[in-house]
């Protein structure tokens, strides 16, 4: 039968590894193993580090990045207030000029009308007591 050369590799990648973390700590088996623990420690972070939205850096981005967007739609918000307001404001501003302007026509009209009754009144009260060119 034919036996797969997988496993026989990958004894021999383990042997090879453990080989050299031992030559590493100086034939020490507990240094070796705590080197390994700590490099495998390592390459966990580096890996955890390099996975999308997992570290406080891609958060704060994230944060930066929408507080940007917050804050455009506020600013948009506030501008078009202001417009509005600007145009509410002028219009206003015309209809109490051409209110007042009204209104001192109808006080202008009403003035005329009783100064004309008064001298309409004066003539006439002026004739009855014959102060008036009489023929």
């Amino acid at each position: 039968m034919s036996q797969s050369r997988v496993l026989p590799m990958l004894g021999a990648g383990v042997v090879g590894l453990g080989g050299y973390y031992i030559w590493k700590s100086s034939g020490s088996p507990s240094a070796a193993e705590k080197k390994f623990e700590a490099d495998l420690h390592r390459g966990a972070a580096k890996i955890k580090s390099e996975m999308p939205g997992s570290s406080h850096t891609d958060a704060r981005h994230e944060g930066a990045e929408y507080g940007k967007q917050i804050g455009s739609k506020i600013d948009d918000a506030v501008s078009q207030a202001d417009k509005t307001y600007s145009a509410t404001k002028s219009q206003a501003e015309a209809l109490a000029k051409d209110t007042k302007a009204e209104a001192l026509k109808k006080v202008d009209q009403f003035d005329r009308t009783v100064e004309q009754k008064a001298a309409e009144a004066k003539s006439g009260v002026s004739s009855w007591f014959g102060s008036g060119n009489a023929k």
